[in-house]
């Protein structure tokens, strides 16, 4: 059964396929790869579940061997082919984004209005009642400086000096030459002066004899605006400031420059070069430069925050991008202002109506607002981060979106017992809070119980993919047609365990989950079961390295030191620019990923608290009872109880003489009668969960069951059950394990 599932946020009713955000960290950035076709450089933000193109060939349809083909194309050799391709990523746009796509341009447009529209509502409120007195009291003081200006360029003031540094020096010769020129120079300005007066003054009565009122009040208004003007002080402006101004210059190439003689990446003797002007780049500056024979990227990574003192900015302004034609060459980007402490929004899973997780899905943006996908398909995650900087919203974020696909399973286990996880009990097939029984429920024993049942589902997942037929499994890996099979019971399943150390630090039961956790990270993401566990303690006392290092993608919020970092990170990760202990404390829901794509990147993780999250599970719980795919806990049914591997013989005991094949109900029945104490909460389950039971409980030991047919009242009814030569080999297999241990 093939099912078509879409990720549609509200206002956008088609959908579209989203590429993965190419998203890098500070300093530590290479430059993301630009769209290659029109189509891709038209994808709206949002549109994430196109269907994917069919890669067979429609025209090879039909053909016979030895038929005419076309012939061979002329090709480019490759040297000229990758040369060209280069030279055609350098280019520049010939127009910017914010014109070439429609949803830019709106963008655009929407704040153009806002802008304009608060800032002339501004002005308009202050024009009665504060700019006009102000006017009105500067105005005196305007036409005194207007007078003086006036009188000083008529009588030549500004020759003075002139004249008076001839009388000291007794040389006559050059006073009387500055006298003449001073008389020219005020008989000529006297004249105009008087006719200017002149004219003023009879344009001044005639608008007072001849004009209407209106106009003589708007004449007044106007000179008395610009008599304000100029008497106002350089320090009290007459206008108020309807923005904040935030904290940025122009970016010059003399900026630049000292920025890199005070970091020591040049000398008197080498100095930078500039491949491309100095322009703007979003909210900040695009700065390319080459930097001199000898100095690399790296050198530039480690004199990061000496270039950022060199421009004068923060260094959570700078961002660094690495060059792949020349280890020299250095892309920078200056923020405005620091981009990390800009929110990224609210979550646009608060929009969508289901989501394929099969497809990457919304995150977040990166620090330039470029939305950053995350895929959880074939890894686990781990996050990390202090108290209070984000840790479980971003990763909650991520469960939204699987609870959203209602062919995902979810496990959910919360260490702390908050009510940050609480309302997924609408969906998890399993889920458990804290490590203290309450009501009778041991959320450790759960866990554990949770856990010995996924990694038992693992090993029989690797089992039945090897043993399906190529055209429903083709290389015996899981599809997602497979995954949405009900018949099938593979369906992705994500595993979440939020303050994970509470669990490992258990005194019983810690080892055992230690183990089961590291097994599932590392064998489970390849048949389609990922872990994503966080803590806030990730040292190894706590979350020990072996399980830390099953994790291919690493998330860190902000920590408190460079080797806490490298340790949710892993090893090297600092000498790579990656540091979580830069961030801020600004920087809520921010931080730094690596492992997740090829590269690794910056992510301000979107928002949905609490009151979202209900909102985003109530939709998806009634989204899995539509679909038919609520189970577990969510829909009341019990895991099966833990049972030792004398079910084998259990089983054994109750199967009559004779009998090949026994439904799966009938030998529950049978258990509660032979063991009311173990099996009897099995029979008290309705005829499938009963069933349910008993599988689960048996396949840890190999054994299987199969559709079983009967004829009951001339009727053939279908129902699964077990093979007696079945359990026959997994008794026999037990028993020479045991002999030879």
């Amino acid at each position: 059964m093939t099912e078509t599932t879409t990720f549609t946020p509200a206002g956008d009713p088609e959908g579209t396929e989203q590429p993965t955000a190419d998203v890098l960290p500070f300093p530590l950035k290479k430059n993301p790869t630009p769209p290659t076709t029109p189509a891709e450089a038209d994808v709206k933000p949002g549109e994430w579940e196109a269907e994917l193109p069919d890669t067979d060939d429609p025209e090879a349809d039909g053909l016979s061997e030895g038929a005419p083909v076309d012939p061979p194309r002329e090709v480019y050799p490759p040297s000229v082919a990758e040369w060209m391709e280069a030279r055609d990523k350098a280019r520049m746009p010939v127009l910017p984004d914010w014109v070439k796509l429609p949803d830019q341009r709106t963008a655009v447009r929407k704040w153009a209005v806002r802008h304009y529209s608060a800032v002339i509502g501004y002005h308009a409120v202050r024009l009665p009642c504060i700019y006009t007195p102000k006017v009105l009291w500067y105005s005196p003081r305007g036409a005194w400086r207007w007078s003086t200006t006036v009188g000083r360029w008529v009588f030549d003031a500004e020759g003075k000096s002139l004249r008076l540094n001839s009388v000291a020096n007794e040389d006559a010769a050059e006073y009387l030459k500055l006298s003449r020129q001073r008389n020219d120079r005020v008989r000529l300005r006297g004249i105009v002066a008087t006719l200017a007066g002149i004219v003023g003054l009879a344009a001044t009565l005639t608008l007072f004899v001849m004009a209407p009122s209106w106009l003589l009040l708007l004449a007044v208004a106007a000179l008395m605006t610009t008599l304000g003007v100029v008497g106002a002080p350089a320090d009290r402006p007459l206008i108020d400031l309807a923005k904040v101004t935030f904290r940025k210059r122009k970016l010059s190439s003399d900026i630049v420059i000292r920025a890199h003689e005070v970091s020591g990446l040049t000398s008197k003797d080498q100095n930078i070069a500039f491949p491309r002007p100095i322009g703007r780049d979003g909210d900040g500056w695009r700065v390319v430069v080459d930097l001199p024979f000898g100095k690399s990227f790296k050198d530039a990574l480690n004199a990061h925050t000496k270039l950022a003192s060199g421009m004068d900015i923060a260094a959570t302004q700078l961002f660094l991008d690495k060059d792949e034609t020349s280890e020299r060459r250095v892309s920078y980007w200056i923020a405005d202002r620091d981009p990390l402490a800009v929110p990224s929004g609210k979550s646009p899973l608060l929009g969508a109506t289901r989501v394929d997780f099969w497809k990457p899905f919304p995150w977040g943006v990166d620090e330039r607002g470029n939305a950053v996908m995350a895929t959880m398909l074939w890894l686990s995650l781990l996050v990390g981060a202090v108290p209070r900087q984000g840790k479980t919203f971003s990763a909650r974020t991520i469960a939204l979106a699987a609870a959203l696909d209602p062919y995902v399973r979810l496990y959910v286990f919360d260490g702390k017992a908050s009510p940050d996880w609480r309302k997924f009990a609408l969906v998890a097939h399993r889920i458990g809070f804290g490590i203290v029984p309450k009501n009778g429920i041991d959320p450790v024993a759960h866990l554990l119980t949770s856990l010995r049942e996924l990694k038992a589902d693992v090993e029989d997942r690797y089992h039945r993919l090897s043993e399906l037929p190529l055209h429903v499994c083709p290389e015996g890996k899981l599809t997602p047609e497979i995954s949405r099979d009900k018949k099938l019971n593979m369906p992705l399943t994500l595993f979440v365990v939020d303050e994970v150390q509470e669990y490992l630090q258990h005194p019983e039961h810690g080892k055992e989950i230690l183990s089961l956790l590291v097994y599932l990270a590392r064998v489970a993401p390849a048949v389609g079961v990922s872990v994503m566990t966080s803590t806030q303690k990730p040292d190894d006392k706590a979350c020990p390295s072996e399980l830390r290092d099953q994790h291919q993608a690493r998330f860190a919020l902000r920590v408190g030191a460079y080797q806490v970092s490298d340790t949710i990170l892993g090893a090297g990760s600092y000498s790579e620019g990656l540091d979580a202990s830069k961030l801020l404390k600004s920087h809520k829901g921010v931080g730094l990923l690596k492992g997740m794509s090829d590269d690794s990147g910056i992510v301000r993780t979107y928002l949905a608290d609490g009151r979202d999250a209900e909102r985003v599970l109530t939709r998806a719980a009634a989204l899995r009872e539509a679909e038919g795919t609520l189970s577990g806990d969510a829909a009341g049914e019990a895991p099966a109880p833990e049972v030792s591997a004398t079910v084998l013989d259990d089983v054994a005991q109750v199967l009559g003489k004779g009998e090949v094949k026994v439904w799966s109900e009938t030998i529950v029945d049978r258990l509660a009668d032979l063991r009311p104490d173990v099996y009897g909460p099995w029979a008290e389950l309705d005829a499938k969960p009963k069933a349910e039971a008993l599988t689960a409980a048996l396949k840890p030991f190999g054994v299987g069951t199969d559709q079983i047919s009967r004829r009951i009242d001339g009727k053939t009814v279908n129902k699964r059950g077990i093979k007696r030569d079945d359990l026959a080999a997994a008794i026999t297999q037990r028993n020479e394990k045991r002999d030879a241990g």
